[in-house]
């Protein structure tokens, strides 16, 4: 009994879908824009997360030492460093690589190069490169290089120079343009969210006042509340499987498209490949919010507008 009720109501619902079937054409328009803009969002986060990560790569603090620093206090220091948990990386440049180094940058600048051959010693500094796991984490790092007495060989320091004060501000700019994004990209999520509900809510609105008089005579011959509120709920969800079918067959051939261009401006991130190697996260975040969407809304309206 229980399982043909369940058909009964299922049936019902897809029955609604197709019978009021520019309304339903209409809403599941309405609602793969919205979905379609919700994917969308998700590729705009990962172009943007790999060119944050591309620009986060390109961020980092140089420790610059005494020339009479030995390679041994050095490399204390890279060790003291490495312990840090907001460290990612620790870069060792000796006096003789920043020397080498130099010289390439400088092969076809024959008076930089005769200046330096004159010099008795190599005028160059042993360097550590520092790379934060976040760049909100490099202000931490300069604090334990300024004070930290363990940097020091003996009662004098070893380091010469933090360049972190010098880029301070182009780290805090990419700080704030990282969280503003991750600001920015929830807020857009939950405003399209509501956006979705508030569709699908007056879709399912407008499907009980052409139902008024077919929901009047299941009440008459004794219909219960579920029976009567089942298919719109159903349909509700026919209408988000229907627009998340459509929104994932649409970003095939755009991402497609798209795809050379993306990896060409976007830190070799294909758009295609991307969306290819991610199908089947893209098809639950799709399908699911769809089906959540519609069905809540569904409820909504029902419980709203129809009276039983």
């Amino acid at each position: 009994m229980l399982w043909t009720s369940i058909k009964r109501v299922i049936r019902g619902g897809v029955v609604n879908f197709y019978r009021d079937g520019f309304v339903s054409l209409a809403s599941v328009f309405i609602m793969t824009v919205t979905l379609f803009v919700m994917g969308g969002m998700v590729f705009l986060s990962a172009t943007l997360s790999a060119s944050l990560e591309d620009i986060k790569n390109k961020v980092d603090v140089n420790v610059y030492f005494l020339t009479k620093a030995s390679e041994v206090e050095v490399r204390a220091v890279q060790s003291a460093l490495r312990t840090l948990p907001e460290v990612k990386e620790v870069e060792y440049i000796s006096r003789e690589t920043a020397l080498e180094n130099f010289r390439k940058r400088h092969e076809n600048d024959e008076l930089t190069l005769q200046a330096l051959n004159e010099l008795p010693d190599n005028p160059l500094r042993a360097v550590l490169t520092v790379r934060a796991k976040e760049p909100s984490q490099y202000e931490g790092i300069a604090a334990f290089l300024k004070n930290d007495n363990a940097l020091s060989s003996g009662s004098k320091s070893i380091i010469d120079e933090v360049n972190y004060y010098d880029n301070k501000d182009a780290i805090d700019r990419l700080t704030r343009i990282i969280r503003a994004t991750e600001r920015l990209g929830f807020a857009l999520a939950i405003i399209l969210i509501i956006i979705s509900i508030s569709i699908a809510f007056n879709t399912i609105r407008l499907i009980i006042y052409i139902s008024r008089e077919e929901i009047g005579v299941m009440r008459l011959v004794g219909a219960s509340n579920k029976y009567i509120r089942g298919p719109f709920i159903i349909s509700g969800i026919l209408y988000g499987i229907s627009s998340a079918f459509l929104t994932l067959a649409l970003f095939f051939p755009l991402t497609y498209y798209l795809g050379d261009s993306t990896e060409a401006f976007f830190s070799g991130l294909n758009l295609f490949r991307y969306y290819l190697a991610h199908f089947g996260e893209f098809f639950l975040i799709i399908t699911g919010s769809g089906i959540v969407l519609g069905s809540i809304s569904s409820f909504l309206a029902v419980r709203r507008y129809l009276n039983v």
